[in-house]
């Protein structure tokens, strides 16, 4: 890989690192259409290093400030963000913050994250730290029943509906979207909040369905990762927009990455915490 330029792809379906340097030469990322700046200038300088799961978080709507320091995206905890912490390393003096960009569903990224790290920041001499992770399942929960109250509008409650999209992942991370959709049906008050897969069982014309048949009259797509809803089409049926904003996104990741710092400034560079996630 050519040190501050570009992008690498390497051997493999997902072994994507994206290197983005100077925001003025940028070319967008298929994933990160435009997005806020990032970090927002209070936030201490630091290489950032994105590393995402199933939910897509390394294609987080965000763009790098290169006052700031560099802004890598790894698209998932192995030899990519082995790459993207070597490349950062190498690149400048500044630390190395890595973000897991988790919004609750996938715990799994932040141990393997960790342990990714206890290998790559062997040689970093105390300049590697891991942020906590972007979200939980009580904030997206939260994001999610504020997208629903968005969705609602002058029809009957009684005749609304919501499906919450998000990618197939393991059994236990899709449960968790089931538990927490019906968090959102009853803290919204909606009578009907479905779960629909990209790549798995409900799919999202399942879900559009069981809505349909329960006397919806419009059924809203939320997203309930970091993806975009997938564009269906129907009677009544309206796509929502990216779950969190750029600006929303942007804000999160400068509180994360200020609280990392901060830990790392007293000695303790989060990587030993995360592994009992």
């Amino acid at each position: 890989m050519k040190a501050r330029t570009g992008h690498a792809v390497l051997k493999g379906t997902h072994d994507v690192v994206r290197v983005e340097v100077n925001a003025r030469k940028l070319r967008p990322h298929p994933k990160a259409p435009g997005g806020a700046v990032l970090p927002v200038a209070d936030t201490p300088r630091a290489s950032v290093v994105l590393v995402g799961g199933h939910e897509g978080g390394a294609g987080a709507a965000v763009t790098p400030s290169n006052e700031r320091g560099l802004l890598l995206r790894a698209a998932s905890a192995r030899r990519e963000l082995q790459q993207a912490v070597r490349h950062a390393l190498e690149s400048s003096d500044l630390p190395v913050c890595v973000v897991p960009m988790t919004l609750g569903r996938d715990p799994g990224l932040i141990a393997d994250t960790a342990r990714t790290l206890m290998v790559a920041g062997r040689a970093a001499n105390g300049r590697v730290v891991l942020a906590d992770a972007f979200g939980t399942p009580t904030l997206l929960t939260g994001w999610l029943r504020v997208a629903a109250a968005q969705a609602a509008d002058s029809l009957d409650a009684t005749e609304r509906a919501v499906v919450l999209i998000a990618n197939a992942a393991t059994k236990y991370d899709d449960a968790e979207l089931f538990r927490i959709a019906h968090l959102v049906r009853v803290q919204a008050a909606l009578p009907w909040v479905e779960v629909a897969f990209r790549g798995g069982e409900p799919d999202l014309a399942g879900g559009i369905d069981r809505c349909r048949k329960f006397g919806a009259r419009r059924t809203t797509v939320i997203p309930a990762d970091f993806g975009s809803a997938p564009g269906a089409e129907g009677p009544g049926v309206v796509n929502g927009e990216l779950l969190l904003s750029p600006t929303t996104v942007s804000g999160v990741l400068a509180t994360r990455i200020a609280a990392a710092l901060l830990k790392l400034s007293r000695g303790d560079d989060g990587i030993a915490a995360a592994l009992k996630c």
